[in-house]
């Protein structure tokens, strides 16, 4: 695609036009070094507008609802004033490195709503569960004057861990009535949730999920406290009946508000910038040695080795690293 000047980008997004803040945001996401450098023009000069926002991450096990509870939490929001983008993150295929994208789709009427801005983005392999380029579409989306940031992760386990280094407020979503929901608990993701919300407790699964509920904030006394000194409330909620989601916001509003107070978001937010420095420091370096000229031939000879028992990976990579050092 014909790329626009910089001045056109910057201009575009800090008006809040929504065809060349998406184009920004494909222009971030390629993996050209061209596109690359002018991305980084544009970044730096719309910094300034940046961090206004409420940053939320939200992730869960896949059928709990993720999107239609972000739908209803969305209209919420925009029914308020507030303008709302959400960054979904799809899985890409580890065959075809593609990915549907769909969730747009599942937003039908969130996704039809001036207000809200929805921009499904491929995983493209990076772990944890967000996109590669995540932290940089969120900062266009803050030039552009969104208000609230929502990050839905792919929601495939423990390591969606990764999407609570670059949020305000980390919300996991969870099922009542599939088993035994403590054993289900993953202790990692767990102690780094600023909420649970027990989704679809409505009709015959509402009483269960009061269960759950219970259950899991007893758990959470068992774990330390957390550095913001913030004690994670469990909630209930129905996204279909629109029932406990004002309660939810009220409390991310709480929490933002609390921890301003105490210093921790700020503190919190520095130290993000640092591990988005020391993260894109080891993608860099990893881009550099396998672009690195003589590389693929010098990699295809040692990966034979290896594949054939004559050489130990450990060997193999020493030899690659050293080569290229």
């Amino acid at each position: 695609m014909h790329r626009l000047p910089p001045d056109h980008y910057i201009a575009g997004i800090r008006a809040g036009d929504r065809l060349v803040l998406s184009r920004a945001i494909t222009l971030v996401e390629s993996q050209l070094e061209s596109d690359q450098a002018l991305a980084l023009q544009v970044l730096e000069a719309v910094l300034p507008q940046t961090g206004n926002a409420i940053r939320i991450g939200i992730t869960g096990v896949p059928g709990v609802g993720k999107s239609t509870f972000i739908e209803a939490f969305g209209k919420h929001l925009t029914s308020s004033g507030k303008k709302l983008a959400v960054l979904a993150i799809d899985p890409s295929s580890q065959r075809s490195h593609g990915s549907i994208l769909g969730d747009k789709t599942r937003m039908e009427t969130l996704s039809m709503d001036p207000l809200a801005y929805i921009r499904p983005s491929p995983s493209g392999g990076s772990a944890g569960g967000v996109g590669n380029k995540t932290r940089e579409t969120m900062l266009l989306c803050e030039a552009a004057g969104f208000e609230v940031i929502l990050i839905e992760t792919v929601g495939v386990g423990q390591s969606e861990t990764v999407v609570h280094g670059m949020v305000d407020f980390f919300l996991l979503l969870m099922l009542a009535g599939a088993g035994d929901e403590l054993q289900g608990m993953k202790r990692g993701i767990m102690e780094l949730a600023d909420a649970i919300a027990i989704t679809k407790a409505d009709g015959d699964n509402a009483a269960a999920a009061e269960r759950a509920r219970g259950e899991y904030q007893n758990a959470l006394h068992l774990f330390p406290p957390a550095p913001s000194q913030w004690i994670p409330p469990v909630l209930t909620c129905s996204a279909l009946q629109n029932q406990g989601i004002e309660a939810l916001w009220q409390l991310i509003l709480e929490h933002q508000t609390r921890l301003t107070q105490n210093g921790f978001r700020d503190r919190n937010r520095q130290q993000q910038n640092l591990d988005w420095l020391h993260r894109t420091i080891r993608q860099q370096l990893e881009t550099r040695f396998y672009r690195q000229p003589g590389m693929p031939e010098r990699l295809a000879q040692i990966e034979s080795q290896v594949q054939k028992g004559e050489l130990l990976p450990l060997q193999g990579a020493q030899l690659l690293l050293t080569s290229w050092l």
